[in-house]
């Protein structure tokens, strides 16, 4: 699992714990479905919910090993809302707003293909592929590695970055320049933008894959 997915069920299965208060391996199917349903009824997000829900099988399932507590647990059904989408305009305005290139050439990559931020933060020098115009992304969701497009546009200003920052390994390195920056660094630099552009105070670095995708259509 991915570490964002490992932190939820963590912070999942410490509320399940303070409901419970019991030891969770006397826990009954009943008691489950009780926590499900008390959690849809006080008007909780359809996704936190099934993340719970998920939680409670990948742990009775797969580390108790006692599935008959989760055959019939309750779902929530999904939220059919549409995600945030900024206009082409309010991109070029938060681009713009980039303190320094690196955090310009960080919300450019996340926006121009289209990543996650736990995917950008992780590119590597070798993942810029500019002979064939993509970018390799390794381990995304689900572990998965896929490819995507890097844009002309995109590829100039990794030059121009890559001759000033000149980075090594990591495309975006943290402080000690062994590992990356954070997801918190990530979030910083574009509340930073965001704030300095003047736009959409909800928006986030996922927005920018939401308006990449709905740009491309």
């Amino acid at each position: 699992y991915s570490p964002n997915t490992r932190d939820n069920y963590r912070l999942h299965m410490l509320r399940f714990l303070g409901w419970l208060r019991n030891d969770p391996t006397l826990a009954i199917a009943g008691d489950l479905r009780a926590y499900l349903l008390e959690m849809l009824n006080s008007g909780l997000s359809s996704s936190y919910v099934r993340q719970a829900r998920a939680m409670l099988i990948v742990y009775y399932d797969s580390v108790l090993k006692q599935p008959d507590k989760t055959d019939d647990l309750p779902s929530a059904k999904n939220e059919k809302k549409l995600p945030l989408v900024l206009s082409k305009e309010e991109v070029q305005r938060l681009l713009m707003a980039a303190d320094n290139l690196k955090n310009e050439t960080f919300l450019t990559l996340v926006y121009s293909a289209g990543l996650r931020a736990s995917e950008a933060i992780r590119v590597r020098i070798e993942d810029i592929l500019s002979d064939r115009n993509q970018i390799r992304v390794v381990g995304g969701k689900g572990g998965k590695d896929r490819y995507t497009i890097l844009a002309e546009r995109m590829l100039h200003l990794l030059r121009n970055y890559y001759q000033e920052y000149k980075p090594a390994d990591w495309l975006f390195p943290g402080l000690e320049h062994k590992s990356h920056i954070s997801t918190s660094t990530a979030e910083r630099i574009l509340r930073q933008a965001r704030q300095k552009a003047k736009i959409n105070p909800k928006a986030t670095l996922h927005t920018l894959r939401h308006s990449f995708a709905t740009h491309l259509l």
